[in-house]
């Protein structure tokens, strides 16, 4: 490239800097009137202005911090592994959210000593966040790139992990609007990829430094195993009965589902349980009133417990029961990938040896795909393909125990990320990890 291009681009590369910048001030202004538009955001915009109150009344200034950023629920729970083992005797632990999804459920989690939101990355929040938390370690899950907090973390000279990270060819990095932002990924000390795909395509942006560790959240998994699963309400309700448990759902899988339900329902023969994605009161209300028959709410049952009896399908109105849930089921429906919402987690369901079925869009979930090769996951795209699998499996026993095992040996054979990386942790500063 000559001088005179090379001048052009990265005058190029400036404008689109500062187009950003200016984006992300304005965000940061315009948050709090978008609250009034949209629920979520309002919940974001609110949490927010708490941040700084929390950091300035929480944050340990006599201790290193170690910095733990998660956009939302599903990236904390492939941090929990490595969160348990952080040695909070010598650090402080201070875990940001980005999503109100994620932030609203594990505000109290005892896995840190400090929960807050991630204030918007625009340059006079950065500077102020990073000087109240002045961490000695800072640690991103699957595809947080904030590039300003990550150019602050490489100014200041703060080891940087990427762990769970992927890289996919559709990524702003690889394209001419978001290649401005490839400079910034030079914070990182190391980067802890899923698979070899995630690697090329670091490569290719001019990053070695960096391993293929798996999924940290194979760990978190086969963690679930091995806790208390029981629940009484459940036991109640399928009382030994075959039982699909239907998770993480949106409206979209629900339009799929439901002639498999109303046949279900009028031939009683699967105790079915829904756990939908959004779970206020607005959402309950539509999913109940678009079922032609009558169901539980787990909040009805809890005040009446013998009323678990009656019908045939329970609908989980709260948070935190999904993943016992799972351990009930026989067959599992996980949600997400019917519609463009994005496929939940599938691994908490595989975990339990019980064969999965998904929505059709899923090409940007790499697990999924690899599970279905392996014969332990069925994608379905329509009433009819649901109904012919969902029959089948409950039907054939033999069927359904050989595709739960090949999910139960998946988990199982993927597991080992935690300890790669917790194993660098401890090699950067012994007082970071437990012994």
């Amino acid at each position: 490239m000559s001088n005179q291009y090379f001048v052009l681009f990265l005058k190029d590369m400036a404008i689109l800097k500062g187009l950003y910048d200016i984006g992300s001030a304005f965000a940061k202004a315009a948050l709090p009137v978008a609250g009034i538009f949209n629920k979520k955001m309002k919940l974001g915009a609110t949490g927010r202005d708490k941040t700084w109150h929390i950091l300035d009344t929480k944050v340990k200034s006599t201790i290193p911090k170690i910095w733990v950023h998660v956009a939302s629920l599903g990236e904390y729970e492939q941090v929990v592994p490595i969160l348990e083992q952080l040695d909070r005797s010598k650090n402080q632990v201070v875990l940001t959210f980005f999503s109100p999804s994620g932030y609203e459920n594990k505000k109290n989690t005892v896995l840190a000593d400090v929960v807050c939101y991630l204030p918007i990355d625009a340059m006079s929040c950065v500077t102020k966040f990073m000087d109240l938390v002045d961490p000695a370690l800072a640690i991103m899950v699957k595809y947080e790139f904030w590039p300003n907090y990550l150019n602050a973390l490489k100014r200041r000279k703060i080891p940087t992990l990427l762990v769970s990270g992927v890289f996919r060819e559709q990524m702003s990095f690889h394209k001419w609007y978001g290649s401005w932002m490839t400079p910034s990924l030079a914070a990182f000390s190391h980067f802890f990829l899923q698979n070899e795909s995630s690697l090329d395509h670091l490569k290719k942006l001019g990053y070695t430094n960096a391993s293929v560790s798996g999924d940290t959240r194979f760990d978190r998994a086969s963690q679930l195993i091995e806790q208390d699963n029981r629940v009484a309400l459940l036991d109640q309700f399928i009382d030994g009965h075959p039982c699909l448990v239907i998770g993480s759902s949106w409206p979209e899988d629900i339009a799929v589902l439901k002639e498999w339900l109303i046949k279900n329902n009028t031939t009683p023969s699967v105790k079915v349980i829904i756990a939908p994605h959004e779970v206020d009161k607005e959402q309950i209300r539509s999913l109940t009133r678009s079922l032609p028959f009558e169901t539980n709410l787990w909040s009805d049952l809890e005040i009446n417990p013998t009323a678990a009896i009656n019908n045939n399908l329970l609908i989980i109105d709260t948070i935190g029961i999904l993943t016992k849930a799972y351990s009930y089921a026989d067959v599992a429906y996980v949600g997400g990938a019917m519609g463009n919402s994005g496929l939940h987690n599938i691994l908490e369901a595989a975990t339990y040896g019980i064969p999965v079925i998904i929505g059709k869009n899923y090409s940007k979930y790499p697990e999924a795909g690899k599970l279905e090769d392996l014969g332990g996951l069925f994608s379905v795209s329509n009433a009819s393909e649901f109904d012919a699998i969902a029959t089948r499996l409950f039907q054939d026993n033999y069927l359904r125990d050989k595709t739960g095992m090949i999910c139960g040996h998946w988990i199982n054979s993927n597991t080992g990320a935690t300890a790669t990386i917790i194993k660098y942790i401890k090699q950067l500063n012994a007082h970071f990890t437990i012994s």
